[in-house]
């Protein structure tokens, strides 16, 4: 295979800090390869080195000559006053600075470069890639082409630059959390654009499902170093395991000379000093060895929540709207004890407003919502991250409470809780402004937790999370004894949480689904297929009387029928008229007398019968083969 991307020895810190040391590995062409480490192990900050956006102490990284790259920030930015259409063509491809060459010279009515313009765009197939362009930011939403990109929100602005990379058509494509602010239609469309594609793919993703069904390679940095695995997530997932294993039988093993050496070791000076030195340093080797130990990437928390009552909450008659968005309408719904219910939907569907309304945050417009007077709420939302910078993290805890109850008179501590939650001793003990975007929202969520709630509402929790917190988080939640109400587009986390679904699709369209998401997709494709095989059905009634007498063997021998011969004769004049309408059209256009009203009519016009040509010609062909 091609070698797109070479990294040796390569090392980075930050003051007494070493994210990883000489790790080294390669992308070829074709691979397709995600990275997996725990918030804080620089997952992030290698991504960035990798594009030349930071520094790092030792090592090289090496591409290969002339090859494209394209780059997708966890935190996109561009300058202020480029619309959302000049964002998408913000690029070094010549390709797209044509484009945004063209586009100028369309806003300052400039004829005469418009006409200069127009042959290098013919050359390029320029008109296909702005088409795509457009295609691509259907797919991720984004309808409003001349809208500013500074008064995006951080979601959009992230599906904005997602669609930059992707229609630059780059060789290889680096990607900082992909899915975060995309929605579950859309985070499907980008699984199977990036399985069709051929493009080579270092990624980063907390999306579990994405990774299992896009990578074909795991790279995890671990204890500084990296480690590579052949395989899908469920393939590192078994041999990831099987490496603990064994180093824990390892450091066991150690453990056990240790024992023996020490002995050794502790005789009189005299008798040690007649001995091998090898032996001495083999000791302190050992001892180093034995002394490893592994962090948990699970937990079994068995927090006893504050009692809850029968009665949680009962949505009545609830209403709302904003302009001609409706939320819900007439929605009516009572919330079980200990029930753990997801909310899915597309972005624009209410979910973030349902939840706020049943927080008291947002009135509706008309019903309420009737909430047990037992309940005490824990909400994890989007906004909620804000801390004192200058303070330790432990402290940050301890200002909400001293412990967590157990029950049975058992209580866990603060730094037992922040322990369990990933934060080993030492960076229990560092300021917040030190900590990665992740580790924050990690602590946000711990801050949540430790108020000791009966019912957790979390708005998209597992954004920026890394999979092994998420891991812990899904514990935790399995085993709380209390209600859950989780928003999230994470399906991975969706079915291993939760056991009944709120869908949002849209206009006050509201599914209660007694499953998980995996349940609700499966049953959702059944309803799609039973809907397209009743509309079959239903052509298959109106066809016309000639497509029912047909004998066996004229099917046998594949004739045209009546219907096909007479699309074939009008094909065979449609085509030509096609090209001639497309020869006026290029004609006109560089012909330097037309507005720019008419150039942008005409050149929208040219890509229309390209697309329609394209079709009427393989739909000839085809039928072709019959005559």
């Amino acid at each position: 295979m091609v070698s797109f991307l070479q990294v040796d020895g390569l090392t980075k810190s930050f003051g007494d800090l070493v994210l990883f040391e000489n790790i080294t590995f390669g992308v070829a062409q074709g691979q397709k390869i995600g990275l997996i480490a725990k918030n804080g192990s620089g997952k992030t900050t290698l991504l960035n080195i990798i594009a030349g956006k930071e520094d790092y102490d030792s090592g090289s990284i090496v591409f290969r000559n002339d090859l494209r790259v394209g780059y997708l920030e966890q935190a996109p930015h561009y300058p202020e006053g480029l619309t959302v259409l000049q964002a998408c063509f913000y690029s070094k491809n010549e390709t797209v600075q044509l484009l945004a060459e063209y586009e100028q010279a369309l806003v300052e009515d400039d004829t005469d470069k418009l006409n200069s313009l127009l042959e290098r765009m013919d050359s390029l197939k320029a008109w296909d890639y702005e088409q795509r362009a457009k295609q691509i930011l259907g797919e991720l939403k984004i309808h409003n082409l001349e809208q500013k990109v500074e008064s995006l929100s951080g979601g959009q602005l992230k599906r904005v630059a997602l669609a930059n990379v992707l229609i630059t058509e780059p060789e290889l494509i680096i990607l900082d959390e992909p899915t975060n602010h995309l929605d579950l239609e859309m985070t499907e469309w980008l699984e199977d654009y990036l399985n069709r594609s051929t493009i080579s793919i270092l990624m980063v993703t907390h999306d579990r499902y994405f990774l299992d069904r896009v990578c074909s390679e795991i790279i995890e940095i671990d204890q500084k170093q990296i480690f590579q695995y052949k395989g899908n997530y469920s393939y590192y997932l078994e041999k990831r395991q099987e490496r603990i294993d064994a180093q824990n039988a390892e450091v066991e093993r150690a453990s056990n000379l240790l024992r023996k050496e020490l002995d050794w070791m502790r005789r009189q000076p005299q008798a040690r000093g007649t001995k091998a030195k090898y032996r001495i340093d083999a000791f302190y080797e050992l001892e180093k060895k034995a002394h490893q130990q592994r962090e948990a990437g699970h937990v079994n928390l068995d927090v006893k929540a504050s009692y809850i009552g029968s009665k949680i909450f009962e949505a009545v008659d609830v209403c709302k709207r904003f302009d001609d968005l409706k939320i819900t309408d007439h929605f009516n719904y009572t919330f079980a004890r200990y029930e753990k219910m997801g909310i899915v939907g597309n972005n624009g569907t209410g979910k973030s407003t349902f939840i706020k309304m049943l927080l008291g945050e947002v009135k509706p417009d008309s019903g309420h919502f009737d909430i047990g007077e037992t309940v005490r709420f824990g909400y994890y939302s989007q906004e909620g991250l804000q801390f004192d910078e200058q303070m330790k993290v432990i402290d940050v805890v301890q200002n909400i409470a001293e412990y967590i109850d157990l029950g049975d008179g058992r209580k866990m501590g603060v730094a037992q809780f922040l322990n369990y939650f990933l934060f080993t001793p030492d960076r229990q003990h560092s300021y917040v402004y030190k900590l990665s975007g992740g580790e924050k929202r990690r602590l946000y969520l711990c801050t949540v937790l430790m108020r000791n709630p009966n019912f957790l509402v979390l708005d998209e929790p597992t954004n920026d999370l890394d999979i092994i917190t998420l891991n812990v988080l899904e514990e935790y939640l399995r085993s709380f004894k209390g209600c859950v109400i989780v928003v999230s587009h994470d399906r991975y986390f969706m079915d291993k949480v939760v056991d009944h679904l709120l869908v949002f699709r849209g206009n006050a369209d509201i599914k209660d689904f007694p499953g998980n998401y995996t349940q609700y997709r499966a049953w959702k494709e059944e309803q799609d297929q039973l809907k397209k095989q009743q509309e079959q059905a239903l052509q298959s009634k109106q066809a016309p009387a000639e497509e029912k007498s047909r004998k066996p063997e004229k099917e046998v021998k594949r004739r045209l029928t009546f219907k096909e011969k007479k699309e074939f004769e009008a094909l065979d004049a449609e085509i030509p008229a096609l090209e001639a309408e497309k020869k006026e059209l290029e004609t006109a256009m560089s012909s330097g007398t037309l507005s720019t009203d008419e150039l942008l009519a005409k050149s929208a016009r040219i890509s229309e019968l390209m697309e329609e040509l394209d079709e009427k010609t393989m739909r000839w062909l085809e039928l072709s083969e019959w005559v």
